[in-house]
């Protein structure tokens, strides 16, 4: 069997599950959730959630001749029942192994850990308020240097999607980089337990998913949980010297500290791995990378200054990990990002800077840095969508963004969703002309925009995942398209 292959016995000590139905097969390539890709081999684990719950796509998944199931055990007498007296197929049906459990999310990542504890892969785990994701890209990229990586394709950070990502580790994999989100307290503390890092790295900590945790001290408490629930043992904490609150974590005495090797990333000058003479062009943002074993200039190819926190976070690791100075100045300079992440577009008729992935108040502050740096002698237009996730703070902090773009020096402001007009309140405080403030919706932004075309123009485009923001950065780039 494959390294990442499963078999009855691994699967029943994994989740702790009953067997209710069937008799299991001899073997099974992996685990799957989604009914539409799962092929035959595959075990299909019937996963609840906001908008589908898998147990619904059950007899679809049968109708595949897919011979292995886990559910819950709230749905086992409905099945056994379904089963018994409509299922087309009898003897298929006799056949079908099904595992109950008493809930499959938390099945998902017992059998995760599972994979984890059997493979020889090392795992470095990320958390941040801001830029894990560029983050982890970097990281992944300096790590390959060396190392055979496993790291998601995309945002899957969340107690679905981190399993999911660990499913695929096999025997040559040697590091896996992984990102842990959150949106409640306790969440990093279960993705820690799954993940079980031997490395660990923390970003920043700001504003963000106030909802699920009531307060910046809130948010200081869940990713402290990466610490105070990393295995024992010797391992490399890599912090933000340059952020107050990282840094106090690192005074609190976590148990997750303890006989581990701590090295700060930043610009002051008692962080280990450094950033001097930092420059910003229209095109990229260079500096001077201070290592304990010595400098050399970077050049990254993305004209944002907070990227060189997010390299210097990758360069701690790679450090850290013995790579050489030239093979991370390698890595970094072959930096892209990820979509929807300071991806610029440059017209006939204006720039875009597409920063649509995702929002919260910190780095919503720093893309707006970054389209002042850009606009040169050009307007700046700031297009907004909601911030989600801030609970009763959502107001206020959209109204300090507006204030915060207005002060900054943006040209014109246009606001979409709830929080538009709090967006558009803070922008008059700070003395911005009504006039220069537009909220509506996205396709009235994009026409208001299209108006206004000037090719010296520089259009950010940003807001929380949800907005679906990129439906403006579409929108104006099919009017450059279709212009006659």
């Amino acid at each position: 069997m494959k390294s990442n292959s499963w078999n009855e016995k691994q699967i029943l000590e994994a989740t702790g599950g009953q067997v209710v139905a069937g008799r299991a097969a001899d073997g099974y390539s992996g685990i799957s959730i989604d009914s539409r890709t799962i092929t035959e081999t595959e075990i299909f684990m019937a996963i609840p959630g906001e908008n589908f719950d898998g147990h619904d796509f059950v007899t679809k998944v049968m109708d595949k001749k897919v011979s292995g199931l886990i559910i819950e055990k709230r749905y086992k007498d409905k099945f056994m029942a379904e089963w018994n007296k409509d299922y087309k197929n009898k003897d298929y049906k006799n056949k079908v192994w099904c595992v109950a459990v008493d809930d499959t999310i938390n099945a998902l990542g017992s059998l995760a850990c599972y994979h984890r504890k059997r493979s020889k892969a090392l795992v470095l785990a990320i958390t941040g308020s801001n830029g894990k994701t560029t983050t982890r890209t970097m990281t992944a990229a300096v790590m390959a240097e060396k190392f055979k990586i496993l790291t998601p394709t995309g945002n899957f950070n969340n107690e679905i999607g981190l399993p999911l990502t660990l499913f695929n580790l096999d025997s040559s994999h040697e590091w896996a980089v992984m990102e842990l989100g959150m949106n409640h307290a306790g969440e990093i503390a279960r993705l820690t337990k799954i993940c079980l890092p031997d490395m660990a790295m923390i970003t920043n900590i700001g504003p963000a998913h106030l909802e699920g945790v009531g307060s910046i001290e809130g948010v200081m408490s869940a990713k402290a949980e990466l610490l105070e629930h990393m295995p024992a043992g010797a391992g490399t904490v890599i912090l933000n010297g340059d952020d107050h609150r990282v840094k106090k974590l690192a005074d609190r005495k976590y148990s997750g500290l303890t006989g581990r090797n701590i090295l700060f990333f930043g610009t002051s000058e008692n962080a280990h791995v450094r950033a001097s003479d930092i420059e910003h062009g229209r095109d990229c943002v260079c500096f001077l990378l201070n290592l304990p074993s010595g400098k050399i200039k970077i050049r990254i190819p993305v004209p944002a200054p907070f990227l060189v926190s997010n390299a210097l976070a990758a360069s701690a690791a790679g450090f850290s990990l013995g790579i050489s100075k030239e093979a991370i100045k390698s890595a970094l300079e072959s930096f892209t990002p990820v979509t929807g992440r300071m991806n610029i577009t440059k017209t006939g008729d204006y720039n875009i800077i597409d920063d649509t992935y995702n929002a919260n108040p910190g780095s919503m502050k720093a893309a707006i840095d970054t389209l002042l740096r850009l606009k040169g002698d050009g307007r700046g237009f700031f297009v907004v969508g909601d911030m989600f996730e801030l609970g009763d703070h959502a107001a206020k902090l959209h109204e300090e963004i507006g204030a915060y773009a207005a002060a900054s020096g943006v040209d014109r402001i246009f606001a979409t969703g709830d929080f538009a007009d709090n967006v558009a309140s803070g922008a008059t405080g700070q003395g911005m002309d009504v006039k220069k403030i537009f909220t509506g919706s996205k396709p009235d932004i994009v026409k208001h925009l299209c108006d206004k075309r000037n090719l010296k123009d520089w259009i950010l485009v940003k807001g929380s995942r949800s907005m679906k923001m990129e439906e403006v950065v579409n929108g104006l780039k099919a009017s450059f398209t279709d212009k006659p």
